[in-house]
């Protein structure tokens, strides 16, 4: 295991700089594998590993001036040398941190879907990629919200650099999506999120043009049309401004939620399918699957998948827009779709294991610089279980949790 450690720092101990911030990297990694308590700050993590002492850790998440986005591409060239594969798919998703005061960066009183209400914390946007080998977060953003970017003197005295203006989760999420094609190390052509992200036109219309495939959970509310719909400028009645906007022609179909057209369909339409192998086993769902229309300002849009899925017992129903082919398998689109699952479990992972969510600094480099750790910190376990021949499925976190400790305790006992 130390000799394994050792290797795994090694692919990226040049890219902290000096001889110091180096030993530093591998002391701050080494405490977060080892440090099993709820608090990962850097004064528990000095107790632990020799030569550490709070003073020198904290400075290296706030004062060291290594380049946490060098190191999350050399991190994407080792989890794509492991996991990469051409029917990959990337994930977005986000997570919150509780945080008490005003001070943290980016902390505000907003929802977080981890606290599962509004509360006072910092939200990350997250990239992941899977793949039939596995899963590992491979990029970061932290969310500023509006009164963040609005206040300079604020972001100034947390360390936010001026060019940083307000972006979107959705936004982020597309910056991340960049980055990686550009690196060009993890092979993906799909994209899923949840309603968060596909609820947001802009982001479908980008992920389309910019040819990425896209399954994207969207609120039951969002309409569609089920039937091609023709528009036109209504004529001038000679009265007023003459128009110039389309409109539906008068008996043209109108557009539905997709929560109705769900409740339309027959028993007939709905098939099982197994999606992934999960913890209990295999994970089947009923899906269904139709072309609709977009509705844009209640005018059909871009032509669409429209993917239904529901619990076995007809519970549940979740929906997706897809901007996949016409003739694209209703087994494929599920399968993307259900790749959100393995992402929710990693961060549970990476909660637990290697401390993402268990940091006391408040500045944006401080932030930067812990996250990109414990996603180092996430890729060695991964590399632990691949080498231990762990079962490398998109759902294989969810069975292995408990393995995931028992590699963090064996890295305790042997690199301790």
């Amino acid at each position: 295991m130390a000799a394994s450690f050792a290797a795994f720092h090694q692919e990226f101990a040049p890219l902290f700089g000096r001889t110091e911030a180096r030993e530093r990297s591998e002391q701050y990694l080494r405490g977060l594998l080892v440090q099993q308590t709820d608090r990962r700050n850097a004064e528990n993590l000095a107790e632990t590993v020799e030569g550490a002492t709070p003073r020198s850790l904290q400075r290296f998440l706030t004062e060291s001036p290594w380049d946490d986005g060098a190191v999350i591409n050399r991190l994407q060239r080792y989890v794509g040398q492991r996991l990469a594969q051409p029917d990959g798919v990337f994930v977005l998703d986000d997570t919150g941190f509780a945080k008490q005061g005003q001070k943290s960066v980016g902390v505000a009183r907003q929802y977080s879907g981890t606290l599962g209400k509004v509360g006072n914390c910092q939200v990350g946007v997250f990239l992941a990629y899977v793949s039939a080998r596995g899963h590992a977060l491979v990029d970061k953003a932290l969310y500023l919200p509006p009164a963040w970017t609005a206040d300079r003197p604020r972001c100034r005295a947390a360390g936010v650099p001026e060019e940083v203006d307000y972006q979107s989760k959705a936004e982020l999420g597309l910056t991340l999506l960049r980055r990686a094609r550009q690196a060009g190390y993890l092979t993906a052509s799909w994209v899923t999120a949840d309603s968060g992200y596909g609820e947001v036109p802009t982001l479908r219309d980008t992920l389309d043009a910019e040819d990425w495939r896209y399954v994207l959970e969207v609120p039951s509310i969002t309409p569609v049309f089920t039937q091609a719909a023709q528009v036109a400028v209504p004529e001038w009645s000679g009265r007023g401004r003459k128009p110039t906007q389309n409109q539906l022609v008068a008996g043209e179909p109108s557009p539905q939620s997709v929560q109705a057209v769900a409740a339309s369909l027959a028993s007939t339409e709905w098939h099982e399918l197994t999606v992934a192998e999960g913890a209990q086993g295999p994970r089947i769902h009923q899906f269904a699957a139709l072309r609709v229309w977009e509705s844009r300002a209640g005018l059909p849009g871009r032509a669409c998948w429209l993917v239904l899925r529901r619990d076995l017992d007809g519970g549940e129903v979740k929906y997706y827009l897809s901007n996949a082919p016409a003739d694209t398998p209703l087994l494929r689109m599920a399968q993307v779709g259900a790749m959100r699952w393995p992402v929710e479990t990693e961060f549970q992972i990476e909660k637990s294991e290697t401390g993402l969510d268990e940091y006391e600094v408040r500045t944006w480099l401080g932030w930067q610089h812990h996250i990109t750790m414990a996603l180092l910190a996430g890729a060695f376990l991964l590399s632990l279980q691949l080498d231990w021949g762990e079962k490398a499925a998109p759902d294989h976190a969810t069975a292995d949790h408990a393995g995931i400790a028992a590699i963090t305790a064996a890295a305790h006992l042997d690199t301790g």
